[in-house]
């Protein structure tokens, strides 16, 4: 039996600037929904504008927690890696993206307790 040479592997070039990740793509398209169905649920005038700014709230609330998370790992990611500047301004990002998600979820909250009608 011959005895095989083994062979090297040939480096992939590397691609020219950033990439965007899939979960970028995704967070920004599920940001533009929301922020268009709020737009859509203020600019309704009928009985049934409360429980829609709410339900937008909470949908809101979910993108921005998303984001927040996505944001905690990618300054996870950047400081192990030694970008310290990298990872302090991911980290600014997230928590205000916290804070906003918050807010969202306490509007809503207050908006399903609106409507509600006192018996």
């Amino acid at each position: 039996m011959t005895a095989r040479r083994p062979v090297d592997p040939v480096p992939l070039p590397e691609p020219a600037g950033r990439r965007v990740s899939p979960g970028v793509v995704i967070l920004a398209v599920a940001l533009i929904g929301s922020l268009a169905y709020l737009v859509y649920a203020i600019t309704v005038r009928d009985p049934s504008q409360i429980p829609l700014l709410a339900s937008g709230a909470v949908v809101l609330g979910l993108v921005f927690a998303a984001l927040a998370a996505y944001a905690l790992r990618a300054t996870w990611r950047a400081g192990t890696r030694g970008r310290d500047a990298r990872a302090v301004a991911l980290g600014l990002l997230g928590g205000v993206a916290a804070m906003i998600a918050a807010g969202c979820f306490a509007l809503a909250v207050i908006g399903f307790l609106l409507r509600q009608t006192p018996s």
